[in-house]
């Protein structure tokens, strides 16, 4: 089933249009083009709005314990683990801290009493969520035990089948950007009208994106812009049960959390709701990083940077650069890229479908008729060249950094600057080259104490230091 399939099973299952009309809906997609929801909206089998409260769906609140997809004796045994750590707990405090509501955690926690693996201490009230609980000493053997097994003491997972629906309704091949707000993202950067009116649609098309030129000219910025204009947010899980094995997926060193202000009843707290993730990697990227990664102290997995970048952006720094082999590194890429799924192994050898909903930037300095072959360069629906600017392009990237570094840009010593080295020197301009020489004047200013100043001076000290002789 491809993504436009799965997108419509999805708003049939939600009772937003009905099969006949999703029928309808694909068989105009087939002979005019465009978006299933498109399509659709313009059959006026579903209102703009309607479509877009259904792309902007929260994860439910689980209601009942059939609803969390997980088995009673799974969370009865991951609070085991919690309360172990906490000394006197009341059922709303573990609740908390396995982001589960009450009900549920009450349900969990009356089976450690039959047990008698907790014990109540006390009351402020009658009300049973007012109850103190201590651990009994068969209580902490347990918890001994189970975190011998897996010492995953975190929120409580969400399931794969859970997991793949919000991820189909967050699709980054759902979003729509306008040319203002694309604009708006690029704003701070000097860049051609040809680059925008390309990297637009291409980003509004979520698919891949194949970025090369000569270094220093900006592919990695202009990459990085292309995260700030996705719009919107999604959610991301804490963790995820496969097989029985726990994957943490939420990651505060790449998932940037966004307050709602909202109260927490109104959606699902084992999910964070973040900005779209945009996600790095360069030479350091090996096939490791594309794979669970299994701590074998702790006993379970952490996500692979393809899974925390879903419904976001997945830039590929200086592709030709890793320690492993191009083609190898782009085999791995073909299935997902094409798609649009990817196939992820537990140590225990089950495999399992993942989805791969990501912008994929491919960004390089070297050949691309060198560095890959034709087939791969044809799944880049997308092969956008940075070269080197302008000299009017030079010029304004020149003032923008004079500007954002309160230093006073000076005409005469700017044509000091193109004629005595550029010209003369016949080296070409390159984006980079004006931040690395307002840099060198910055530092050269502060390590004497006095205002920075573009002088004549200034330049010869920075193009001396900038440029191997």
């Amino acid at each position: 089933m491809d993504r436009q399939d799965l997108l419509g099973a999805r708003l049939v299952e939600n009772k937003l249009v009905s099969k006949e009309q999703l029928q309808m809906a694909l068989d105009r997609q087939q002979l005019s083009g465009g978006r299933l929801g498109y399509n659709l909206v313009t059959l006026g089998f579903i209102e703009e709005k309607d479509l877009d409260k259904f792309f902007k769906r929260v994860p439910p609140v689980p209601h009942s314990l059939e609803d969390t997809g997980l088995d009673l004796s799974f969370i009865v045994d991951l609070i085991n683990k919690h309360v172990v750590f906490m000394g006197e707990f009341t059922i709303p405090m573990v609740a908390k801290r396995v982001k589960l509501p009450v009900s549920i955690v009450d349900q969990a926690m009356e089976v450690l009493r039959r047990e008698k693996f907790i014990q109540v201490t006390g009351a402020d009230q009658l009300y049973k969520t007012s109850y103190k609980f201590s651990m009994t000493d068969a209580g902490r053997n347990r918890a001994a035990e189970l975190l011998n097994i897996c010492r995953y003491t975190g929120p409580a997972p969400v399931t794969l089948e859970d997991y793949r629906k919000q991820a189909e309704i967050q699709s980054v091949m759902n979003i729509v950007i306008t040319p203002e707000q694309f604009h708006k993202a690029f704003s701070h950067l000097v860049v051609s009208d040809y680059i925008l009116k390309t990297m637009g649609p291409a980003a509004c098309s979520g698919r891949a994106i194949f970025l090369y030129g000569p270094p220093g000219n900006g592919k990695t910025t202009i990459a990085e812009a292309v995260g700030r204009a996705l719009p919107g947010e999604v959610y991301v899980p804490s963790a995820l049960l496969v097989g029985g094995e726990i994957i943490t997926v939420f990651d505060r060193s790449v998932h940037a959390p966004v307050e709602k202000g909202t109260d927490a009843s109104e959606y699902d707290q084992r999910w964070v709701c973040v900005k779209r993730p945009t996600i790095m990697a360069g030479g350091d990227l090996t096939m490791r990083t594309l794979d669970l990664d299994f701590n074998p102290i702790s006993k379970y997995y952490e996500a692979p940077l393809q899974l925390k970048a879903n419904n976001g952006l997945f830039i590929v720094d200086d592709l030709g650069r890793q320690e492993m082999n191009v083609d190898t590194l782009l085999n791995r890429w073909i299935v997902p890229l094409a798609k649009r799924k990817d196939m992820l192994t537990l140590h225990t050898g089950r495999k399992f479908e993942i989805p791969f909903d990501q912008l994929v930037i491919f960004a390089t300095n070297l050949d691309p008729k060198e560095l890959v072959d034709m087939a791969f360069l044809r799944r880049m629906r997308y092969k956008i060249k940075i070269d080197y600017p302008t000299p009017e392009e030079y010029r304004e990237i020149f003032i923008k950094i004079c500007k954002s570094n309160n230093l006073e840009f000076n005409e005469e010593i700017f044509e000091y600057l193109m004629d005595h080295y550029y010209t003369r020197m016949d080296v070409r301009l390159s984006s980079c080259q004006p931040r690395d020489i307002v840099d060198h004047i910055l530092d050269d200013a502060f390590y004497h104490g006095h205002r920075p100043e573009l002088t004549t001076e200034k330049i010869d000290m920075a193009w001396d230091n900038l440029f191997v002789k």
